[in-house]
């Protein structure tokens, strides 16, 4: 049963993301998926959140270098013509 479990996981984790979605999710699966192995046989599930926690942490390193650029633009208040 747990063999299914994780294979439906991991299936499901493949389909969400695109591969234009797939930034920072191979590092983190290949991460997960040792230290999953090595914590107790659960190299699949832990693959699948490394995947998630990696593109997580990639929104996030996204959203930063968005929000600096912004703030390194123009003035508030004018506008580019």
């Amino acid at each position: 049963m747990k063999p299914l479990i994780a294979l439906t996981a991991a299936a499901l984790v493949l389909t969400a993301t695109s591969s234009a979605d797939a930034k920072g999710c191979i590092k983190g699966a290949v991460v997960g998926g040792v230290a999953g192995h090595y914590a107790g046989h659960h190299g699949v599930l832990g693959a699948a959140a490394g995947c998630l926690y990696g593109r997580h942490h990639a929104n996030e390193r996204e959203r930063q270098g968005q929000s600096q650029g912004q703030s390194q633009g123009q003035p508030a208040g004018r506008e580019r013509m």
